[in-house]
C-alpha cells in the first residue's frame, strides 16, 4: 500500500479579506476533491488573506497510480487563474517503510 500527499503554497489573486479568501479556497478544495477523489484541506496560513497552504492526500495500491493522481492535482492547481502556485512539495511512503 502506498500513501502520498502533496502540499501547495499559493498566492491568492485579488483578495482583500479572509472572507474573500474563503470564497476562493473553498471552491478550489471542493473541485480538487470532486475531480480527483482525494482528501484535501487548507493546511496552513489561515490567518493570512493573500496566502494559503493546501494539502491533498491519498492511499493507493501501487506507486504509479499515486504519482499519477498527485501530478494531475498539481497540474490542476497550477492552472488556476485566481491563484499563483509558489511551491509544491510531494511525498510518497510505502506502508511497510
Amino acid at each position: 500500500m502506498w500513501i502520498g500527499w502533496i502540499e501547495f503554497d499559493l498566492l491568492l489573486g485579488d483578495v482583500h479579506s479572509l472572507k474573500e479568501k474563503r470564497s476562493v479556497v473553498r471552491p478550489l478544495l471542493a473541485e480538487i476533491k470532486r475531480r480527483f477523489d482525494v482528501s484535501v484541506t487548507e493546511a496552513g496560513l489561515q490567518d493570512q488573506y493573500r496566502r494559503a497552504v493546501i494539502g491533498a492526500g491519498l492511499v493507493a495500491a501501487d506507486r504509479a497510480h499515486l504519482v499519477e493522481v498527485l501530478a494531475a492535482v498539481e497540474r490542476f492547481v497550477a492552472g488556476r487563474p485566481e491563484t499563483e502556485l509558489l511551491s509544491a512539495r510531494q511525498r510518497e511512503l510505502r506502508s511497510d517503510d
